[in-house]
């Protein structure tokens, strides 16, 4: 098995009930519903409910875990029971019920959740852009820009247009950054400050 997944969490279906496998991620969310705990693993691919009981062998480690935490999850596929599912969810028929959680990262309190949709003060949202982007919302808006893009660049490539990527030559900046100067062969003693 991978070091660190087998799937991602966005993948697992009902036809991987009964397996086990290995999934990493953020701890999106996590919910303690009477001495079971659920936490709702994250990446770039999707959300995956994980579950941690008493009898499970990680339920220690699974108590200690903290939003944003970066974990490595092994555990058994099962069918979500009969009324919990969540049909907005591409995962919402399966949950996984955790065998054993290996912290990759742990993380400190944090100035901004990632979970939700509130809204922050520009100032915070920038000083932490870092976690801003992990919200839904942004992290979707950088994905169809994304999508937008190379839908472009086919559909251009496809009319015969070629894309070239030339150097690019631009005068020095006023903004008090530091300029990474090449030294010119034609002119000796000159030099190109690379743009910002």
């Amino acid at each position: 098995m991978h070091r660190y997944r087998s799937h991602t969490c966005g993948a697992l279906r009902e036809g991987e009930i009964d397996q086990t496998v290995r999934l990493s991620g953020w701890c999106h969310r996590i919910r303690d519903h009477g001495g079971v705990l659920f936490i709702d693993l994250r990446d770039h691919y999707g959300l995956t409910q994980c579950v941690a009981d008493p009898d499970s062998p990680a339920f220690k480690d699974a108590e200690k875990l903290r939003a944003e935490w970066v974990v490595r999850i092994d555990g058994k596929v099962r069918r979500r029971p009969a009324g919990t599912d969540n049909p907005d969810l591409p995962t919402g028929m399966v949950e996984l019920y955790v065998s054993e959680i290996e912290v990759l990262g742990p993380a400190a309190e944090l100035p901004l959740p990632v979970f939700g949709e509130q809204e922050y003060p520009e100032d915070i949202r920038l000083k932490y852009r870092f976690l801003d982007l992990r919200r839904e919302k942004l992290h979707q808006n950088i994905m169809t820009r994304g999508a937008i893009v190379d839908s472009m660049r086919k559909r251009m490539k496809e009319q015969g247009f070629f894309e070239f990527q030339t150097p690019i030559l631009t005068a020095s900046s006023p903004e008090g950054a530091r300029d990474f100067l090449v030294p010119s062969r034609i002119h000796p003693g000159k030099f190109y400050a690379l743009p910002q």
